[in-house]
């Protein structure tokens, strides 16, 4: 692909101060332990190609209203321990105390700032112009030589510390966002024949995807299981039965049944949905084909066993596939099989992609992040840049980039 952004290749930061945004939020313990590193650990990359320069790190944990809405601290010594050497924590995010530890620091020396969203105007949904003329801005602007945004997971929000400093200093993408869109790029645009499987319960989320791969002839099918799966077969005329209706109407999506029938009528056959499916009937799972599925008072918790074979037939012979949301209820160990089925199938494509979520969660339980092309970090993100919506943090970089062509 064409990068319409700089990376750190364009860059000579040696020497030179540059200020990070990354992604740490992390799980918590009501103890303010951290549970799980792996975000952390994510963009342990960037910082260490940034050695020869002085690092100072913006991140975010939480937002206010939230228990796990807690200082960064626990992040700096974490970061510490991956990258074999002291990160000093500043108790303060663009003070005076923050500004003169940025002024003291030396080539190689790393700092984390204080949670960023303690500044209440860090989440405020503003043009980058606008938060450009911030005090967060125009207090750390003297002190910074570059700007580099590593955060995809948050670079679909308007942020203060993502798009902000973009407008004033050099500026471009850390390693792990310069992955994320090289990658969900090649996902848009790469080998076929191309295989999109979504499932989960984020019918809308799900739908946009399809309609921009399809309508953009990225897709040469999308397979759909899961709640928007029963969406898609409601649209497609079969009877559901009402334990699966109802629960489409308690989510509020029965609105997205015409969507998904205006989208057969347009891609016909591209459209795949489940031939049969996986009932749990008193905790129990029991095969059911579409037909008994109408009739039946128990919930789908999976697709059957035949559509397993067939959409699993068809991610393994992909030149591309790209997997989000699971199957079925996938926390239950009788239902979880049409999701690891899925998963194990998408490891023998040509290049694989895991959307993020829940199904990141699912490819974590069954040991095999290293063997896909590509996980994403980012779920909402990662959702809306594969349905096609121009990511502010994203944007702003490319903006940043035809400026100082």
């Amino acid at each position: 692909m064409t990068k319409n952004f700089f990376t750190i290749d364009d860059f000579d930061v040696s020497g030179k101060t540059v200020l990070l945004r990354v992604d740490f939020n992390a799980p918590m313990s009501p103890e303010g332990k951290i549970l799980d590193d792996a975000r952390i650990k994510s963009h342990v990359k960037t910082i260490m190609d940034l050695k020869d320069a002085k690092v100072v790190v913006l991140a975010h944990q939480s937002r206010p209203g939230k228990s796990d809405f807690t200082t960064t601290k626990p992040h700096a010594e974490i970061l510490s321990k991956y990258l074999g050497k002291e990160v000093r924590y500043v108790d303060d995010i663009f003070g005076s105390y923050a500004r003169s530890c940025i002024a003291a620091m030396v080539p190689g020396d790393v700092i984390l700032l204080e949670n960023v969203r303690f500044f209440s105007e860090e989440s405020m949904d503003r043009t980058v112009e606008e938060h450009s003329d911030s005090f967060f801005v125009q207090k750390l602007l003297p002190f910074v030589d570059f700007y580099l945004n590593d955060a995809f997971a948050v670079s679909h929000r308007s942020h203060l510390s993502v798009v902000g400093f973009t407008e004033d200093v050099k500026s471009g993408a850390g390693r792990l966002m310069e992955s994320e869109i090289v990658n969900l790029e090649r996902g848009l645009n790469g080998e076929r024949p191309c295989v999109y499987a979504l499932g989960g319960s984020k019918v809308d989320d799900s739908l946009h995807v399809a309609e921009n791969v399809l309508s953009k002839g990225s897709a040469d099918s999308v397979l759909f299981s899961g709640v928007v799966g029963n969406v898609v077969l409601a649209a497609a005329g079969f009877n559901i039965g009402k334990t699966n209706m109802d629960l489409i109407v308690k989510l509020g999506y029965t609105g997205q049944i015409d969507i998904a029938k205006e989208m057969i009528q347009k891609y016909g056959d591209k459209v795949k949905y489940p031939t049969d499916v996986a009932l749990n009937a008193d905790g129990k799972r029991v095969e059911a084909s579409i037909k008994e599925m109408g009739k039946s008072k128990f919930p789908a918790y999976d697709i059957g066993i035949e559509t397993i074979v067939a959409y699993t037939t068809e991610i393994e012979n992909a030149g591309t596939v790209i997997l989000n949301g699971p199957a079925g209820v996938s926390e239950n160990p009788d239902f979880a099989i049409g999701t690891h089925e899925i998963i194990r199938a998408g490891t023998r494509s040509k290049f694989s992609i895991i959307g993020g979520g829940h199904i990141s969660a699912e490819v974590n339980r069954l040991g095999m992040e290293g063997q896909f092309s590509h996980i994403s970090t980012g779920g909402g993100a990662c959702i809306e840049y594969l349905s096609g919506v121009e990511l502010p943090g994203i944007a702003a970089l490319e903006k940043a980039a035809e400026k100082k062509n």
